[in-house]
């Protein structure tokens, strides 16, 4: 189908005469960017029982930051399934206030709670610190599962681009753990850095994720060039078997929409369980501009059926 006419009148504000290209601006000024339309386009932030700000110290001294939420039905002293959630943003822009709202939503429409981890971003912390710091996040959950009051038999794991990226990754880093992650929610992961699929010419110029931001990311995010490393492009891996179940969702207008198909796919043929789902006529990032894109709430919502199908052994 063609673009919706939400996803038409998004693209024509940002590719308007005179407005500054994404892979033109500082990283400091991609930031601010991204901030701004994450906060313009998001919806209203819906309450949740609590948030609490988390720091969970690392044996250097330092602390990796997260928000925690816990939904609004939960009764107190409940131990809940939760919903680690890595945010998007090519691992160099994005945070964890950003992503407020989703998380909240994530959590009251999945009854999970949610732990949004602050990892840390390129180019002043290149890889492989972020995927470092997402498991550093999932065993901390594990090992505080009573301070967090939540199940540690029943954590999943999830993120959008380069959040689904450090899901997957950490994931298979963990296939042989005493406690694995449960289930992966991916929404339009990165799953390599090198394609040839035609989504990434197809979708290259004009789509919101040009080329020249994939670029961008790339070269701040590996600057020693480690494309075919599978902790950067988990299709990589020599095997996808044994990871957990796990949904995958594409965008029709993305260059990483092959990508995604093809990662599902392969997940399939090594005997993973995986549903695929593409919404038609949107782009990259559609997931958290909840205001712009109707399609962001149907996301969410199948996002939330799938955590409790999983964690919560309750069928749609």
């Amino acid at each position: 189908m063609p673009l919706t006419p939400e996803a038409r009148s998004l693209l024509d504000m940002a590719y308007r005469v005179g407005a500054p290209r994404f892979h033109h601006l500082s990283a400091a000024q991609a930031r601010h960017s991204f901030e701004k339309l994450q906060f313009a386009f998001r919806p209203e932030a819906p309450a949740v029982a609590s948030t609490i700000e988390v720091p969970m110290p690392r044996p250097d001294g330092t602390a990796l930051l997260a928000r925690y939420y816990r939904p609004l039905a939960c009764h107190v002293g409940e131990r809940l399934p939760l919903l680690i959630y890595f945010h998007g943003g090519g691992w160099c822009v994005g945070d964890v206030a950003s992503y407020d709202v989703v998380c909240r939503e994530l959590a009251n429409d999945s009854g999970c709670a949610v732990l949004s981890v602050e990892y840390r971003l390129a180019p002043e912390h290149p890889f492989p610190a972020a995927p470092d710091d997402a498991r550093f996040a999932f065993e901390w959950a594990v090992d505080n599962a009573d301070l967090l009051e939540i199940d540690a038999e029943r954590i999943a794991l999830g993120g959008d681009s380069a959040g689904g990226n450090l899901s997957i990754v950490t994931a298979l880093a963990l296939r042989e753990a005493a406690i694995r992650p449960r289930f992966l929610m991916l929404v339009y992961p990165s799953t390599e850095i090198r394609s040839e699929r035609p989504s990434r010419e197809r979708y290259a110029d004009g789509f919101f994720l040009d080329r020249e931001t994939l670029q961008w990311f790339f070269e701040r995010y590996l600057p020693a060039g480690d494309t075919e490393d599978w902790r950067a492009s988990p299709m990589r891996a020599a095997s996808l078997a044994g990871l957990p179940p796990m949904l995958v969702i594409g965008a029709e207008f993305d260059p990483l929409v092959d990508d995604c198909e093809a990662f599902a796919a392969r997940v399939a043929a090594e005997g993973g369980e995986v549903r695929y789902h593409a919404f038609a006529g949107v782009v990259h990032g559609f997931f958290t501009l909840g205001k712009v894109f109707p399609e962001a709430r149907q996301a969410v919502e199948m996002c939330a059926a799938a955590l409790r199908r999983h964690l919560r052994d309750e069928r749609d």
